[in-house]
This record gives structure tokens, C-alpha cells and sequence, in this order.
């Protein structure tokens, strides 16, 4: 049985409490959309915009975890502190966050690990760089990535993967179709060898998604939704890719 469909929205370090308001005209726009959507706010945002959702059909996500459940780690959010202000789901190793503050594959699977010990969904993002595309390394890249961030005990229902290609991230440049499709098979088929029911696990893709590409990107074979950034903070142009993924 083919996977639910998942739009993901990562608003970054973006948003204030009345941005909050987009997600009313969401709601209202799609009170009962044919996918699963969920938003990734700012972390003082989670709990305002949980209570703001209320029992609508829109999860409320964070943007990262740390590792240890609590301690002397000042700045840093636990994963059970996510959930306790309402969040289902959070992202982790995002590019940004591999690139701006170092993040290994290893601490990846950490936070993962974390993640799901706290009762989160972890949404691992994986993707390549300009260089490792040019130089033509893009599938052993996503596949060492995927070794190293996928921590012991991921199942379908714990675990999403997203690829994002680095290089088309905020850039408006999107890969061609026939190059989404290669990463999105060779993460179904690496998974088998991880995931023992990694036929379900839904796999996302994130780079410069907009409401004028993204039926011909969830026609891609393995694309179970997207990681969406810019896109996903107003409802203007987050509601049209919801509406594409539901029909696709």
C-alpha cells in the first residue's frame, strides 16, 4: 500500500505571531485536504500555532533537536520539549543546518534517535552540493548519507526522508525530472536494506518547490510529497501545492 501523501512546510527563520494568521486561511482553505500537511515553524511558534490549528487536519513540526534529553546546552530545544509544546514531527540535518553549524551524518542519526525515543516523527534531509553534482557524485553522496543519518529502530512510521539538493534550495533552480527520479529510487531501494517496512517510508522532495512545478514534480515515481520552504508561508502559494499533491 502506497505511502499517504505528506506537504511539508519549513518556514525557517521566518514568521512572527501574526503570520500565524496564514494558517487560518490554510485551514479554511483546506479544511479536509487528501494529504497529510504539516508546517515547521520557528520554535517560539510551535505551541501559539498548535493552539491556533486546534483539531484541524495540520500537524505543527520543529526545525531541529538536540541529541541529549536535557542539560546544561543553552540555546538548544529537547526533543520531548518539542513535544511537549505540540510538535509531531521535526526536521533534522537539513542542509542549512549540515552547512551553518557542521552537523555530521552521525549527529543526525543522533538527533534521530532522540527524535524518536520522544515520540517525534523525523523528518532526515539528505541532498548534494553543486560540487558533488558537477563532479558527478550526487547517488554516492545521498547514499553515504543516508548510511550514516538513519538511526537503528526507523521504521515507516517514525521516519521520513527529504531530499533536498543544495544547490537548488532558495536558488529557483530545480532538477530535471529524470534526476529526481534517480535519487528518489536509489533512496527506496537503500532504505530496504535499512528499514524493514521501507516501502512505506515517505520520501519528500524539497528544492525551489512552487504551486507551478509541483504536479509535475509529485508525478515523479517515489515522490511522496515535498519539503517546502518559501513557498509554505503564505497560503496563497502553500495551498495550491497541497492541492497538487492531493490529486496527484
Amino acid at each position: 500500500m502506497a505511502p499517504r501523501k505528506l506537504a511539508a512546510g519549513n518556514w525557517k527563520m521566518n514568521g512572527d505571531l501574526a503570520a500565524l494568521a496564514e494558517i487560518d486561511a490554510l485551514v479554511a482553505a483546506h479544511p479536509t485536504p487528501g494529504c497529510d500537511v504539516l508546517i515547521c515553524p520557528p520554535a517560539v511558534l510551535i505551541h501559539p500555532m498548535k493552539a491556533r490549528v486546534g483539531r484541524a487536519a495540520i500537524a505543527v513540526g520543529g526545525q531541529d533537536c538536540h541529541a541529549k534529553t536535557s542539560g546544561a546546552h543553552t540555546g538548544d530545544i529537547a526533543a520531548a520539549q518539542l513535544r511537549d509544546a505540540g510538535a509531531t514531527h521535526v526536521i533534522l540535518g537539513h542542509s542549512e543546518r549540515r552547512a551553518d553549524h557542521g552537523e555530521t551524518d552521525a549527529a543526525v542519526a543522533a538527533k534521530a534517535a532522540a527524535a524518536h525515543a520522544a515520540g517525534l516523527v523525523a523528518i532526515i534531509c539528505v541532498g548534494e552540493t553543486e560540487a558533488q553534482r558537477d563532479a558527478d557524485r550526487t547517488l554516492t553522496v545521498i547514499a553515504s548519507q543516508l548510511d550514516g543519518s538513519i538511526p537503528e529502530g526507523a521504521t515507516a512510521s517514525n521516519t521520513v526522508i527529504a531530499y533536498e539538493p543544495v544547490w537548488a534550495i532558495g536558488t529557483g533552480r530545480t532538477p530535471t525530472g529524470d534526476q529526481i527520479a534517480e535519487v528518489h529510487a536509489l533512496m527506496r531501494e537503500r532504505l530496504s536494506g535499512k528499514v524493514a517496512d521501507a516501502a512505506g517510508v515517505r520520501l519528500l522532495y524539497g528544492g525551489s518547490v512552487k504551486p507551478g512545478n509541483a504536479a509535475e514534480i509529485f508525478a515523479i515515481p517515489h515522490v511522496d510529497g515535498a519539503l517546502v520552504g518559501g513557498a509554505s508561508l503564505k497560503a496563497v502559494d502553500f495551498g495550491p501545492i497541497i492541492a497538487a499533491l492531493s490529486a496527484a
